[in-house]
Order: structure tokens, then C-alpha cells, then sequence
């Protein structure tokens, strides 16, 4: 599949997600190549039909920023109790419904306004569909101060660590200041037990295992045909 015909699946996809939305709700927006998509069909309902939200919360400043330029007003995730939905892309989706997040390096805030949002919609193109979690790194992030240790920790738990790097060859740092590992597992034999093991790791900030989170994915096929799984 080309690049070309990649992203026409992914606007596809971020168009039948922004059909759900009405006046009203408090949404919350992903990070990523297929959220730019959902953020164009977003504004094209806000001017054409009139779509009026609460609030608008993001997972990075990136989106942030492209909603701001659209004119939106962009809240803090503090400032909303709950949202109503949250709509972002994947990097893997099993037919569980769960996936890998991390891709773009958010995946703390993403985590974060999921898990304050009462439905949780992923859209994505087929390539993202596995049967088992696999095919992409799974990203840590980690506290910088304990990095090394976490790394050493994860070779020997021969999980394939490798320190994410930033297009200078640095460590790449997020949004919170920490460091990403990634971990090439593939594929993940039992995303369950990794998820509770980390979660338990002392040092380790959040993961890229986002598990029973979305109750709804959106896929585009390269047939053109758009598949709604639901939990």
C-alpha cells in the first residue's frame, strides 16, 4: 500500500469518527498521523453543521496547536471532570481491542485522558490490525535517573531494549521531561502480564499497553469499506 492511498484510508476513518460527535459533548483528541485527519473532519463539522462541544481536550501540544490554529479553545484535562469521548489513533490493534500507543511518544497524557473519558473511540487504517499484539516496539517511558537501571533491566528480562532517539541522535525526552525504551517484543505473548509488570516497576512512568481502553475502533480497509468493531 502506498503512502497515498494510506493516508486516504486513515481520512476515511477520521471522517466516520467525527460523524459521532454532537453539540455538547467534552471530547478529548489524540496525538498522531491519523488524528490530523479527525481534526480537519472536526472542523468541517463545527462550519458546516453547526457543531458546538463543551471542551476540547488533547493528549500532546502538537495537536493542541492544530486546533488552536482552527480556531478552537483547547482546555486542561484538570478542568474537565470527565469527557465524554475520546477519539486517537493506534499504532497495533489486536481483536481484542487492545492496542500499542507510544508511536509519537504521548502516550502518558494519552493514557491520562482515556482513562477520564467515558467511551474511547481508536481510528486506523487495516495495516494496524494484528491478530496478536505485535509488529511495533512497545514504548516505556522511563524516569531519566533510573534509566540505565530500567534498561539493564530489561535486557535481562530479554524484552530487546533500545533507548527511542530524536532525529539528532539524542534521547528523545517527552513532554514530562523522561526518556522512552523501547521494547521489541514481537509479538507480546501475554500484553496482560507485561502490562502488570511494569505497572509495578519502580521507575517505570506508563506504558504503551493500552488495554480494555477503546470500546469502539474505526477501521478503514484498502477496499474501501469502513468496519466499526465494538467491545
Amino acid at each position: 500500500m502506498s503512502e497515498a492511498e494510506q493516508n486516504k484510508l486513515k481520512q476515511e476513518a477520521a471522517n466516520q469518527a467525527a460523524k459521532q460527535l454532537v453539540s455538547g459533548m467534552t471530547l478529548g483528541v489524540g496525538t498522531g498521523s491519523t488524528v490530523k485527519y479527525f481534526i480537519d473532519a472536526l472542523t468541517r463539522r463545527r462550519d458546516e453543521d453547526g457543531l458546538s462541544l463543551a471542551a476540547i481536550v488533547t493528549t500532546s501540544n502538537r495537536s493542541k496547536e492544530a486546533l488552536q490554529a482552527k480556531g478552537f479553545k483547547v482546555s486542561g484535562l484538570s478542568d474537565v471532570e470527565l469527557l465524554d469521548l475520546t477519539v486517537d489513533g493506534a499504532d497495533r490493534v489486536d481483536r481484542h481491542l487492545d492496542g500499542i500507543k507510544g508511536g509519537g511518544g504521548a502516550l502518558t497524557m494519552e493514557k491520562n485522558v482515556a482513562t477520564y473519558s467515558r467511551h474511547c473511540t481508536w481510528i486506523v487504517d487495516e495495516s494496524k490490525v494484528v491478530d496478536h499484539l505485535s509488529g511495533f516496539p512497545l514504548p516505556v517511558e522511563v524516569l531519566r535517573n533510573t534509566c540505565e537501571h530500567l534498561y539493564r533491566k530489561f535486557a535481562d528480562e530479554n524484552l530487546e531494549p533500545e533507548f527511542r532517539k530524536d532525529a539528532d541522535g539524542r534521547r528523545f525526552m517527552t513532554h514530562y521531561g523522561n526518556y522512552i525504551i523501547d521494547l521489541h517484543v514481537d509479538p507480546i505473548p501475554v500484553p496482560a502480564g507485561l502490562a502488570l509488570w511494569l505497572d509495578t516497576t519502580v521507575g517505570v512512568v506508563e506504558h504503551g499497553l493500552f488495554l480494555n481502553v477503546a470500546d469502539k475502533v474505526i477501521i478503514a480497509h484498502e477496499d474501501g469499506h469502513i468496519e466499526t468493531r465494538t467491545r
